[in-house]
């Protein structure tokens, strides 16, 4: 089974997204992108990362930037999920390397078609 962390401070978004899509995938929740990089360098790997912009303790760019420019990681798709809706920054996301930006509110369903394409 194929395994996706999301990082998004709001605990309500991760519950959305298990009842859609864990039956398909493991899902791994995160609320802080600092306990992702923790996770990551004990020697843990997602197939795919979906990542909020605003949290604590490190942004989504941030942490974006520090998948895309890591030789052990850079490999993995990060897709954006955020409520950000300012094209300039959807756009540097994608130019950053962001796999995909998906608008908050979201269909789930969009999400899960999405994430497919990636895995």
């Amino acid at each position: 089974m194929k395994k996706i962390v999301l990082i998004d401070d709001k605990a309500s978004i991760a519950k959305v997204l298990g009842v859609y899509l864990n039956n398909e995938f493991e899902m791994i929740y995160f609320e802080d992108p600092l306990k992702v990089i923790e996770w990551l360098e004990a020697g843990n790997e997602p197939d795919l990362i979906i990542s909020d912009i605003h949290m604590p303790h490190m942004e989504g760019d941030e942490f974006l930037l520090y998948i895309k420019q890591n030789q052990l990681y850079q490999h993995i798709p990060v897709v954006i999920l955020s409520s950000e809706d300012s094209t300039s920054k959807r756009i540097q996301l994608l130019e950053q390397g962001a796999a995909d930006f998906i608008l908050k509110p979201f269909n789930p369903m969009e999400l899960k078609v999405r994430i497919k394409r990636f895995l």
